[in-house]
């Protein structure tokens, strides 16, 4: 198996013929089925139809995956619900279940704004997984309020509220023009809590590659994939370095479709 490497291409397809019980971590942030605009999905599939394609792609990763390794899986209000109980008819093991709290809601007319994502935390094994709880500790309010001599020096293990900016369209962070780039701040603490150095961490949809950025900063290896050749290629530029490359050309993107507009 080869590590450090994006394919391109249909993950369930791909993840059929990586060996079994060869990776420690997986992030997963599938599409929501809310009829977001991808380049090569179609993210408006009926009810049975989303349901049977996440029971598949699941299933894959819990052949992949080490007797003590961990899985997140990012998902919207319309289908958490479905993805938890997939999981635990999976074989997997409830650990949390995290909300992402975004400071940047989605504006909505008819309804509450929105914001925040699902983010749902299982081992493969019920009572053994890497939890590196040293790497990801946070001040507390014993510390830094009540300097109270009790509080873990350390500080404390995050709650399952977790508050991250999303990498809304101005922000420096932003790359390329897919609709749902993940924060590098929220796949850092992932990845240190559930994994080691040299592990091997896979995200079978790749977008913009943040998983497979943060690993390799963090000396993890990565697989990745992703079915768009567009973004496929985006990913290739940012783990080579080529963070400028991919804005200038956004940039250029982004003034060519104005310039139809001005002349429609």
């Amino acid at each position: 198996m080869e590590v450090d490497k994006v394919y391109l291409g249909d993950c369930i397809e791909i993840m059929k013929k990586l060996p079994g019980k060869s990776i420690d971590l997986i992030f997963a942030d599938p599409p929501f089925n809310i009829g977001v605009k991808y380049d090569k999905y179609n993210d408006n599939l009926s009810y049975e139809e989303y349901y049977d394609w996440s029971k598949e792609w699941i299933l894959e990763t819990c052949r992949l995956l080490k007797k003590h390794g961990s899985i997140y899986i990012a998902i919207g209000d319309e289908f958490a619900a479905e993805i938890n109980i997939i999981l635990k008819q999976t074989g997997y093991y409830f650990r949390n279940w995290i909300i992402w709290y975004y400071t940047f809601g989605q504006n909505q007319r008819k309804k509450f704004n929105r914001s925040h994502t699902h983010i749902l935390y299982f081992t493969k094994d019920k009572e053994k997984s890497v939890f590196n709880s040293d790497d990801i500790r946070v001040p507390s309010a014993r510390q830094l309020v009540y300097k109270d001599k009790r509080a873990n020096p350390k500080g404390k293990i995050p709650d399952d509220v977790w508050q991250f900016s999303r990498v809304c369209g101005t922000f420096k962070e932003r790359l390329g023009t897919h609709p749902c780039q993940m924060p590098e701040s929220l796949l850092e603490r992932i990845i240190q809590v559930s994994s080691n150095e040299w592990d091997k961490v896979l995200d079978p949809f790749g977008g913009t590659g943040t998983t497979s950025a943060v690993a390799k900063r963090l000396k993890r290896h990565f697989i990745t994939m992703e079915i768009s050749e567009e973004y496929y290629n985006l990913i290739l530029k940012r783990l080579d370095g080529k963070v400028a490359e991919i804005k200038r050309d956004v940039k250029v993107e982004s003034e060519k479709q104005m310039t139809l507009l001005d002349m429609a």
